[in-house]
């Protein structure tokens, strides 16, 4: 099955990033999200990406106005289900709100239109049972930012088929990235290994272990990692963290998941990362 028009729900920071690298390799793209504000917003980082694009010459000038031109925005979840041959989910890491999305789009779209979410931890089991299409539904999770990062962790639930696996692999392959196949457990391979590691650099900053940047140093210049934790931490938002330690420790019913209070503290205030200018670090606007 060949994969040409893509519909990506949700307009943040994971969905435009989504619609950014399908168009670029020629797809057509819908954006949709019930903000106005927020597709305004998600065309603008596209534009302003394609641009860093242009000046590091990985795109000319010509390719950038024609990936803007091969997107579409929309407020309507049904219209931008309709007719296209994919659907990516890249809304907030909320199981109901998913839940929700996948019974609207499943109602929506075409019979062959494949259901894809970009959760990084909620079963894709479960999204499946709301649909009428279980084994056209997979999880597609992209790695931020989107249109840098390679992988693309491709997640079969129970009742996925392996003619969907193979189309999500393959357009995944189109798109400049590398699918690795992986089952359906909470947090996947990516959040399961990579949470635990923030939620003990959060911890020890609460205890008083070291202050942030030291953890961070530590952690670059010690584990060669290209990020520190809390660093890492504030480009993925520390509400998505949370949420995600909130769904392995649930799930998975084991205390070495169980976020750290000062994790939640910072959700609490506010402090969301860089996209709320402040997290563990401050950030200009």
């Amino acid at each position: 099955m060949s994969i040409d028009r893509i519909a990506v729900v949700g307009g943040g920071t994971m969905g435009n990033g989504i619609a950014h690298v399908a168009a670029q390799h020629g797809k057509s793209v819908r954006l949709v999200d019930l903000s106005d504000d927020v597709l305004d917003k998600a065309m603008a980082t596209i534009a302003k990406n394609l641009d860093r694009q242009v000046k590091k010459e990985i795109l000319d000038e010509q390719a950038r106005d024609a990936t803007l031109a091969r997107i579409e925005t929309m407020n309507g979840l049904e219209e931008g289900a309709d007719g296209v041959d994919l659907v990516v989910e890249a809304v907030p890491e909320k199981a109901e709100l998913k839940y929700a999305i996948f019974q609207t789009i499943d109602a929506a779209a075409g019979p062959d239109t494949i259901l894809a979410s970009n959760t990084s931890s909620i079963s894709i089991t479960e999204i499946a049972a709301r649909t009428s299409r279980p084994d056209k539904v997979i999880g597609m999770h992209f790695m931020n930012p989107v249109p840098v990062m390679k992988l693309v962790e491709v997640i079969r639930g129970l009742a996925t088929s392996d003619e969907t696996t193979k189309t999500v692999s393959s357009l995944a392959e189109e798109l400049g990235k590398t699918p690795v196949e992986v089952n359906d457990f909470p947090g996947f391979v990516s959040n399961r290994v990579l949470m635990p590691m923030i939620n003990e650099a959060v911890f020890a900053l609460m205890e008083g272990v070291a202050e942030v940047e030291a953890i961070d140093t530590v952690m670059k210049l010690g584990m060669n990692h290209p990020m520190g934790p809390l660093g890492l931490a504030d480009l993925i938002g520390l509400d998505t963290c949370l949420n995600i330690l909130e769904v392995l420790h649930r799930e998975l019913g084991d205390d070495r998941y169980r976020p750290s209070p000062l994790l939640r503290k910072y959700v609490a205030a506010g402090w969301l990362g860089r996209k709320s200018g402040r997290g563990f670090y401050r950030y200009e606007a």
